[in-house]
């Protein structure tokens, strides 16, 4: 098993028009919460994996949630491209810098 620690990052274009989209975006973005996703930026959110082998099982399950209309799109980086990431403008967000590249974080 390789234990290389990677980052996933799915992105998302979800259509807002109807309240049935809406419902829809809303459990989207609620599931990636739950499966420990962070937002990044506006509909960037990104998860620590310890492993490749977590990040495919991790892929399979969100595809079984994603809605029927829109884009999404997962992409996963091993730890240093993610910190060789150039932020052009604004920053880190708050929960990025608390987690870090830590799984689990206890408060």
């Amino acid at each position: 098993m390789n234990y290389k620690v990677m980052r996933l990052m799915c992105m998302f274009d979800l259509p807002t028009e109807t309240e049935k989209d809406k419902r829809r975006y809303r459990q989207f973005r609620k599931n990636l919460l739950q499966e420990g996703f962070i937002m990044m930026q506006y509909s960037v959110y990104i998860r620590t994996c310890p492993s490749k082998e977590l990040a495919d099982r991790l892929e399979k399950r969100i595809k079984k949630y994603v809605p029927p209309k829109g884009n999404v799109r997962l992409v996963a980086i091993t730890e240093k491209q993610y910190r060789d990431m150039k932020i052009l403008v604004g920053s880190k967000s708050l929960q990025e810098e608390v987690i870090g590249s830590e799984r689990f974080v206890i408060i």
